[in-house]
């Protein structure tokens, strides 16, 4: 009788594995790598950083800024609330945070008028009137930094309540607080125009009343009350000379350039001028003038007559009145006719007064000397040697004859308008530039 066969009963993972087939390894493998793809996915969904709100509310300018910055740095970020916020990773954060803010980003939205929007029921009239002065300030923030040298800016203004109890009504003030881009100035032009930009804004604001200020508290505007105007006039002068002094010296290069090269000649010119404001009165009165040629400013005449009239009875009454005169012994001068008219006989007399008064030849001049003349013009100009290459293209440098120095130093004199008798001075010199080495 043969011996049964053994049976597993419980055979092993490698025993079931050599009883498959081909295609049931290959699909049993499939199963696995799906598996396996599975489970790392799901390890790196569940490890994937929480999405947080870096900024929110953002205007347009900041928001593309704030990207841009992003995008150089490398930190994965994505839009929300239709692009009014900007989220990053959870664990970034406050780091990006900190480094946007060491770049002035955001800047910020600067709330206009639209704060009236929102005006809420139960308001008082303070909170009225300090919602409108913000909205206000909000509006000229924005005009101000429309400008292109501004970078940003604050304006404060001080409205007083009026009342119609007060005798004096107090009148409004602003300060402005700019901030410039970098190598970027205001001239006085622009200073002015903010400065009646602002004063404009505001009912019965005086422009004196407006200070403006640049990031570094320097005091761009003039102050109030005409206070240190003095400086303000020096300021004004020094510009004025500055710029005189740049046209002329873009005279000279002007002209010499073409002759010896753009980079062959630097020049130097420098101004003195006078800005003392001098005012000079003279009165002078001509000799008489021929009856003809004078002018009768006034006539008065005057005339008596008294032929029809006998005189009353003179002389003391007695024998020696009564005798009739006797011859006269006193020269007679005059024509018997005059004597007659201008007399006192027995026929009476007639009187006649002429007065006439003439003009008087007067010239009142009056000289008022104008501001920031000329006083003296020195020019320092120096050219390089001239460059000449020969047949077989080698190069060599030479200076310049003297005439040829002559006729430059003519030209700059022509051209700053030289004038001896003022004190002008030119002085041209030829030398080798060094050449700098890169």
């Amino acid at each position: 009788m043969a011996a049964a066969p053994a049976i597993h009963v419980n055979p092993t993972l490698s025993e079931r594995l050599s009883g498959l087939d081909q295609a049931q390894r290959l699909r049993m493998a499939l199963g696995l790598a799906l598996l396996v793809a599975v489970g790392v996915i799901g390890l790196v969904m569940g490890r994937q950083a929480e999405w947080r709100v870096l900024y929110s509310n953002l205007a347009d300018k900041d928001g593309g800024a704030i990207v841009a910055q992003l995008s150089q740095m490398n930190i994965p970020y994505k839009h929300a609330d239709g692009g009014g916020a900007i989220l990053v990773p959870a664990d970034k954060v406050h780091d990006t945070r900190l480094r946007l803010a060491s770049q002035g980003l955001p800047k910020g939205s600067v709330a206009g008028f639209e704060m009236m929007e929102s005006n809420r029921f139960g308001m008082t009239q303070f909170q009225e009137r300090l919602t409108f002065q913000r909205g206000l300030e909000g509006e000229l923030t924005r005009s101000i930094q429309a400008l292109s040298s501004v970078q940003s800016a604050r304006v404060h203004l001080a409205l007083p309540n009026q009342n119609g109890f007060f005798r004096e009504q107090q009148k409004p003030s602003a300060s402005v607080l700019i901030s410039l881009n970098a190598g970027r100035t205001l001239d006085r032009s622009q200073l002015a125009g903010i400065i009646h930009l602002v004063s404009s804004s505001v009912p019965e604001m005086n422009p004196a009343s407006v200070s403006v200020l640049d990031d570094t508290g320097k005091l761009l505007s003039n102050p109030p009350d005409g206070a240190n105007s003095a400086g303000g006039g020096d300021a004004q002068q020094l510009q004025y000379v500055q710029q005189l002094e740049q046209l002329y010296s873009r005279r000279i290069l002007d002209i010499l350039e073409p002759v010896v090269g753009r980079q062959n000649v630097k020049a130097q010119v420098t101004a003195e001028l006078d800005f003392s404001q001098t005012e000079s009165t003279s009165e002078s009165h001509k000799p008489n003038q021929t009856p003809d040629s004078t002018v009768i400013r006034s006539q008065q005449v005057s005339e008596s007559n008294n032929a029809g009239a006998s005189g009353p009875p003179s002389g003391v009454p007695g024998a020696t009145t009564n005798q009739p005169p006797g011859a006269s012994s006193a020269p007679i001068n005059g024509s018997a006719q005059a004597l007659a008219a201008g007399g006192s006989g027995a026929g009476g007399g007639s009187k006649r007064e002429s007065i006439i008064n003439y003009e008087v030849d007067k010239t009142v001049r009056v000289v008022r000397g104008g501001t920031g003349i000329v006083k003296r013009i020195s020019a320092a100009v120096v050219v390089n040697h001239q460059t000449l290459t020969d047949d077989k293209g080698k190069t060599t440098t030479t200076p310049l004859t003297d005439q040829q120095i002559e006729k430059m130093t003519a030209l700059v004199r022509e051209t700053i308008g030289f004038n001896k008798d003022r004190g002008d001075s030119v002085n041209l010199m030829n030398a080798p530039f060094a050449k700098e080495k890169l």
